[in-house]
């Protein structure tokens, strides 16, 4: 669900942009009382997140696919605010270095896919139904329905957004009936798949969750050291093998963009836009993941995309957690 530079106007943009970054704001402030052991693990959970979003899967009889969004995954982990700035920080790399999602729609992303799920149907829906966070049972029902919801209230934010864009090309009601449907078939699959993750996260460390639900600090001696190999290893492999099976068929947003305007690419001719893409073209080393100039897709440069993606990844959302949380602390001695 990410949104291309032509989709939003620059007043909604700039507008995204203020209020995704209030909300980053925010989400600093209180990472800052962090617990430090959960650092890395924000680095290696926003590298199978990211891994995770190269692997399109297909939505049987729709001619689409869809990828999981990881917001509640990450908040169900790490705590919302965490959860978000790791999800920015994947969503930023893959703009910049991947093409991935418009610069100009950075902050529709964030707020679309982060906002909603780690803020609202994270402490609206998945922390009711988790409650204390020792039941994998009540832990899988909460990951179905907050990932439904939250996918629900990003994919209408994308229809929203473009309305107040004024894209013609695409009606608010027809629009609107491709959107929440394709993402509510999304929404069941990466609910599923986070379900899984969580309860076998669970099984090794249910701690983790129950520290997410209840934002207490981890034991001194509590040992994440199994979790950290086993979710890194999953990133590799992800990243650099499963990426290489994913879905051909357009993402649910492209395909309702399709649907609607009879075409899948939009063109939003403007200075603002062309600055922006202009700005992604300099920055972006590997456009579409792939190696530059390879618009053959070859299975190598894929590999490649998502193990270089996934180490990147690490270093600037685990950084950041570091950078944040010492940052704190000095603050606190002061």
């Amino acid at each position: 669900m990410h949104m291309a530079d032509a989709l939003v106007s620059p007043a909604v943009g700039g507008t995204m942009l203020a209020v995704s970054a209030g909300a980053v704001a925010y989400a600093v402030k209180k990472t800052g009382v962090m617990d430090e052991k959960k650092i890395p693990v924000m680095g290696v959970m926003g590298a199978f997140v990211f891994a995770a979003q190269m692997i399109n899967f297909t939505i049987p009889g729709t001619g689409s696919s869809g990828h999981i969004g990881g917001g509640i995954l990450l908040a169900a982990v790490l705590g919302p605010c965490p959860a978000l700035l790791t999800l920015a920080a994947v969503l930023l790399i893959q703009c910049l270095f991947f093409a991935d999602g418009g610069l100009l729609a950075y902050g529709c992303n964030v707020f679309n896919m982060g906002v909603t799920a780690c803020f609202l149907a994270f402490n609206l829906v998945y922390r009711p139904i988790a409650g204390d966070g020792r039941s994998k049972k009540r832990i899988a029902w909460a990951a179905c329905a907050s990932v439904i919801l939250g996918l629900q209230g990003g994919a209408f934010s994308v229809v929203l957004e473009t309305l107040a864009s004024g894209v013609t090309e695409l009606p608010f009601g027809a629009f609107a009936l491709l959107m929440q449907p394709i993402h509510l078939a999304i929404g069941l699959v990466e609910g599923l798949v986070t379900a899984g993750v969580l309860v076998y996260v669970h099984g090794l460390r249910p701690e983790l969750l129950e520290s997410a639900l209840t934002n207490q600090a981890l034991r001194p001696s509590l040992s994440l050291r199994r979790v950290l190999i086993t979710l890194a290893a999953a990133a590799v492999i992800t990243g650099g093998l499963l990426s290489l099976f994913a879905s051909a068929f357009p993402d649910g947003l492209e395909w309702a963009v399709e649907g609607a305007a009879g075409r899948a690419e939009l063109e939003r001719p403007g200075p603002v836009h062309e600055a922006a893409g202009r700005a992604v073209e300099k920055t972006a080393l590997m456009p579409d993941y792939g190696f530059s100039g390879d618009d053959s897709g070859s299975p190598l440069g894929t590999a490649a995309a998502g193990l270089a993606g996934g180490l990147i990844t690490v270093v600037i959302a685990g950084g950041l957690g570091f950078v944040i949380r010492k940052a704190a602390r000095g603050a606190h001695r002061v």
